[in-house]
């Protein structure tokens, strides 16, 4: 970090009110010329929404702006990105069917000279950015044939091309696998030696620390206090941003495990592009325990819950959930025979971000007594059975008529939780379960799981979060290339050995009911 003390961005008594909810209170807020400051918080804590507010995407209600110590109102993102700043969503905003390219020139201005010319010109300039600071991207390439690390590089470099002197980056590692992550942060230490001065919007207190300069935490939209990484631990930053002291392990007795809810057999799936994603996967999950399935994303594991959930069909093979043969069912049918999903997506797959939250608890049920009669939706039935899930389940900030698109992540999360355990499933399809929630919202998560499995629910937890596989499982199967590569039984489980299985080590381990 440069020894400057001027701060370049001075955010003072910053005020953001939504319909029910103060989501900035008074918060002051500076970043200095090339550092890493992150902003860690709860879901909901009003991180994303005092950024909003600095690139313009939001107006406060009260307080000031100061950007290299003059006062600024930014009425649109165009203005703050006029001014030096950039953002990077935790939502990607690229148009797949077109090239890198095209997406960062998407919506500039041109300049009066032939499209060849200028087509050179941008793929140069994109070239130049790609060695300066290691992004390394094909500016012809399709966005959609990229893996969401070259993605994340693309928007990074939208920013960069575009003039930014300040990032904010929303929740950036939340998409990324572990491999991934490593390179994301050195990306950032690089860009921050160039002078870049960076806000690091994370739930993930390990990056944290390992990554920034200072770490502001904020809480029910107040800033509870901004520190130097060398003075805190994790411990110390989870109880800041909770306020209360939150276990960083999980808490659960040995598996019991009975009879097999969950048999798949032989199963092959074509990916999006019509190649080969599953190989002949077998693997069987029993009552009362949780199987994880460890590896690299792209490695087939979101075909293999596409399959699961019928959302994908299989080319070959066989799932048969509580006995019953459920390769073709569509999702409600799979959802009848008594399997719930968490989907690895939860804003594409598991949730309708226009309808409310009753509305979405309610999307596989209609039809169902006592929330249909006679033909007709029951909204009192719904309505009442909506609120109590929301106060079971902790869903805050939100209320029955509340979008559900409007939630932050943790609580979509929660909402999503509740409508599928509630439904009582004999088999859980959780992928990705904890993916961008904070501490608190991973300790709910993580309980809500154990509970599950020992009331007799078989899981299959699909996570390219190694811990937390290592965390919740009773079993471990490692996925490579679309196939299992070994199971493994937790206890006796070898963090280098699962990291080298998924690398694609020749060297596996097979248990015999690998199936």
């Amino acid at each position: 970090m440069t020894a400057t003390t001027d701060p370049i961005v001075q955010m003072r008594g910053i005020v953001k009110r939504f319909p029910g909810v103060v989501a900035n209170a008074g918060v002051d807020f500076d970043v200095l010329p090339g550092e890493i400051h992150a902003l860690l918080g709860e879901n909901g804590a009003g991180k994303t929404t005092l950024m909003n507010i600095l690139y313009g995407l939001y107006a406060a209600d009260e307080g000031e702006v100061r950007l290299y110590g003059q006062p600024v109102s930014f009425a649109s993102a165009r203005d703050a990105i006029a001014n030096g700043l950039g953002m990077v969503h935790q939502h990607f905003m690229l148009v797949n069917p077109i090239s890198v390219a095209d997406n960062i020139v998407l919506g500039q201005k041109s300049p009066r000279e032939p499209l060849m010319e200028n087509s050179k010109r941008v793929n140069r300039r994109l070239s130049d950015l790609s060695k300066q600071y290691g992004l390394a991207i094909d500016p012809t390439d399709e966005v959609w044939k990229l893996s969401v690390g070259e993605q994340q590089r693309v928007e990074i470099l939208k920013a960069l091309y575009r003039g930014a002197e300040i990032l904010i980056l929303d929740e950036p590692t939340a998409v990324l696998t572990p491999p991934e992550v490593v390179e994301f942060l050195a990306i950032l230490r690089r860009l921050a030696a160039e002078g870049k001065s960076i806000v690091f919007i994370s739930h993930k207190l390990d990056e944290v620390l390992g990554a920034s300069d200072r770490i502001t935490v904020l809480r029910d939209g107040e800033v509870v206090d901004t520190v130097q990484p060398a003075d805190v631990d994790k411990h110390t930053l989870a109880r800041m941003m909770v306020g209360r002291d939150v276990l960083l392990t999980v808490a659960k007795t040995a598996a019991e495990p009975a009879e097999p809810l969950l048999q798949i057999s032989d199963l092959c799936a074509d990916s999006d592009r019509e190649l080969p994603a599953l190989r002949g996967v077998g693997i069987t999950v029993r009552s009362g325990e949780i199987l994880g399935i460890a590896g690299v994303a792209g490695n087939g594991q979101s075909e293999l819950e596409e399959v699961i959930a019928g959302l994908r069909s299989a080319t070959s093979g066989q799932v048969m959930i509580c006995g019953q043969d459920t390769t073709t069912y569509s999702s409600r049918e799979a959802g009848e025979v008594g399997l719930a999903h968490i989907p690895s997506d939860r804003y594409r797959m598991g949730l309708l971000p226009d309808f409310t939250v009753a509305e979405n608890m309610f999307l596989q049920r209609i039809g169902d007594p006592p929330f249909t009669r006679r033909g007709f939706l029951n909204w009192d039935a719904i309505r009442a059975k909506a609120q109590e899930l929301i106060q079971a389940y902790n869903v805050r900030g939100a209320t029955v008529d509340t979008a559900a698109g409007s939630l932050s992540g943790g609580n979509a999360q929660k909402m999503i939780l509740a409508r599928e355990l509630d439904r009582g499933p004999r088999v859980l399809l959780a992928a990705q379960p904890t993916r961008g929630l904070d501490v608190s919202a991973i300790e709910y998560v993580h309980a809500q799981l154990i509970e599950q499995r020992d009331a007799g629910v078989a899981i299959l937890l699909i996570s390219t979060e190694l811990d937390e596989i290592l965390a919740l499982s009773d079993r471990i199967a490692v996925m490579y290339e679309g196939e299992i590569v070994a199971v493994i039984d937790a206890d006796d489980a070898d963090v280098n050995e699962i990291g080298l299985l998924m690398a694609g080590s020749s060297h596996v381990i097979r248990d015999e009911a690998g199936a």
